[in-house]
């Protein structure tokens, strides 16, 4: 019965197969695409840049790219990581033009697998006004920490910790190798464990007041 009722039931496109009837003139398919991945592309921008109506215009210029490169589409590799390539590509273009550095969110800290996100601890409502102030505290020094980042290091961590893209996609997104992928993890979380440190911000502060 449960075969049967899985057989019945509808089954999404994916992102290629979608791309690929845009393509043959299906505007719907789109304006679908652009639906299924603006929220987690929004993000993305928004943490590289720190600028929310920048973050906006490279949602909007990403997809306008592509829909400016629709014939030479090819489902030869994934499309979230043309997606990803396009908007990281933009948001370098965007630093490159300021004179001066933005400062990012962050929703995630990282470490070991079985360690609790940092967002569900900041994020958590069960704690007195004490303890809320010092998660705000924690999450501007967090954000600052993020900001200090080399732009190199800041996008591997952002696409491995928040949207949790794998080492091979990183590298073919950032057109680095692998190793050098994850050397620049290794450096963020070096330097933002400095940073934390510096701000007197030890593994127990984090583990007695956010978990």
């Amino acid at each position: 019965m449960t075969d049967n009722v899985n057989r019945n039931m509808p089954r999404e496109d994916s992102d290629e197969v979608m791309m690929l009837r845009f393509q043959s003139g299906d505007a719907e398919a789109f304006r679908a695409l652009m639906m299924r991945h603006r929220h987690s592309l929004m993000s993305f921008a928004y943490r590289f840049v720190g600028n929310a109506e920048a973050a906006e215009d490279i949602f909007q210029e990403t997809f306008m790219r592509l829909v400016r490169g629709k014939a030479r589409y090819k489902p030869s590799a994934k499309f979230t990581t043309l997606l990803y390539t396009v908007a990281r590509n933009l948001c370098i273009d965007h630093l490159r033009k300021q004179k001066f550095r933005n400062h990012l969110s962050i929703e995630k800290t990282t470490g070991g697998e079985d360690e609790r996100c940092l967002r569900d601890a900041l994020m958590a409502d069960d704690v007195g006004p004490g303890r809320k102030m010092l998660r705000e505290d924690l999450k501007k020094l967090l954000t600052k920490a993020i900001g200090s980042l080399p732009v190199e290091q800041r996008e591997v961590f952002l696409m491995r910790e928040y949207d949790g893209l794998k080492f091979n996609k990183i590298a073919k997104i950032t057109g680095a190798s692998i190793n050098t992928a994850k050397s620049r993890m290794r450096y963020a979380l070096a330097a933002l464990k400095i940073f934390l440190a510096e701000e007197k911000i030890t593994q127990e502060v984090l583990q007695n007041e956010l978990f």
